[in-house]
């Protein structure tokens, strides 16, 4: 009897080491030709810029794609259209999310022509750096023009919005500055490390990528001061951050595809993936996207936080 109790008490076990915990879901890789880059995430596709046009993807392919001159950086979905850079065209181009077609072209001038800059959607307007000599084009949705031209510093292509205000980075001038939209004006400038770059408003705190000094500095979204930093590498170059279910979500070129960290302590609380060069990152609701344009792909991470400790 004693026998066949141990026997089942072995087997119970060995059910339970299989049904638990519970495995992790594996990523999903995604086949993309050309050179997926920049990412928006629209419900549960995602659109990546690529060579000559904008494409529309779910975990399932491709499902639209519109043509463009040179779609250039980091994009926003708001006002159910997308906003995306042109840099060929010194514009910014809205196209409707539904129809996948364009439906304005606006004159609003490229500060970066290389590429690296944000168009993002913040107090009913969008916003995009349109000067490299120091402005930001602020885009008025109702008309499809631009309301107001705003001095920043030279050098500024980096721009989120959050907590009320427009955020723009300069890694020219190494500083932060903060926009009040409600009178088109910077009201506080901050210091930062070596080329800081792409940012993120969210889980309490402005993040930014300090490029040259591989660390991610943390701001104070009242006092637009410095707070903390995470060392994360020897650089950071050409990554992109984002934020989500409690943490922040940095992509990285090295080491690693990207990186959690925790906002409150500013532990790293992941480093997931292999090495896939450079590439971006948009945090999903159920999941994070990373692109990597080396290797032509995209990946679904679902369920990040799984992979935190």
């Amino acid at each position: 009897m004693q026998k066949l109790q141990n026997i089942a008490t072995a087997i119970a076990a060995g059910i339970s080491a299989i049904s638990g915990p519970a495995l992790a879901q594996p990523e999903k890789v995604i086949e993309v030709p050309g050179f997926a880059d920049f990412l928006a995430v629209d419900g549960d596709s995602v659109w990546a810029t690529n060579d000559g046009r904008v494409e529309r993807w779910s975990r399932e392919g491709k499902i639209a794609g519109v043509v463009m001159s040179k779609p250039c950086g980091a994009m926003t979905v708001s006002e159910g259209s997308l906003w995306v850079a042109d840099c060929k065209e010194g514009a910014l181009v809205r196209i409707d999310t539904q129809k996948a077609e364009k439906i304005a072209t606006i004159p609003t001038g490229i500060a970066n022509p290389k590429g690296e800059l944000n168009v993002v959607a913040g107090a009913g307007s969008i916003w995009v750096a349109s000067d490299q000599r120091g402005t930001v084009a602020r885009v008025d949705p109702a008309t499809n023009a631009v309301i107001a031209s705003i001095a920043v510093n030279p050098g500024t292509h980096y721009l989120t919005f959050g907590f009320g205000s427009l955020w723009a980075v300069s890694s020219e001038s190494g500083a932060i500055q903060r926009i009040d939209p409600a009178t088109n004006a910077v009201v506080k400038t901050t210091a930062l490390g070596k080329e800081p770059g792409f940012l993120a408003a969210g889980e309490g705190a402005v993040w930014v990528q300090e490029q040259g000094d591989g660390t991610v500095a943390r701001i104070d979204p009242h006092s637009g001061d410095v707070t903390g930093r995470v060392k994360v590498g020897a650089v950071l170059k050409y990554g992109d951050i984002d934020t989500g279910a409690g943490m922040v979500w940095l992509r990285t070129t090295e080491e690693q595809t990207f990186v959690a960290i925790d906002p409150q302590t500013l532990a790293i609380r992941a480093r997931v993936g292999k090495a896939e060069g450079s590439g971006a990152l948009r945090f999903a609701c159920s999941g994070v996207w990373t692109s990597a344009h080396d290797v032509h792909t995209l990946t679904w991470w679902p369920d990040p936080l799984q992979y935190t400790k």
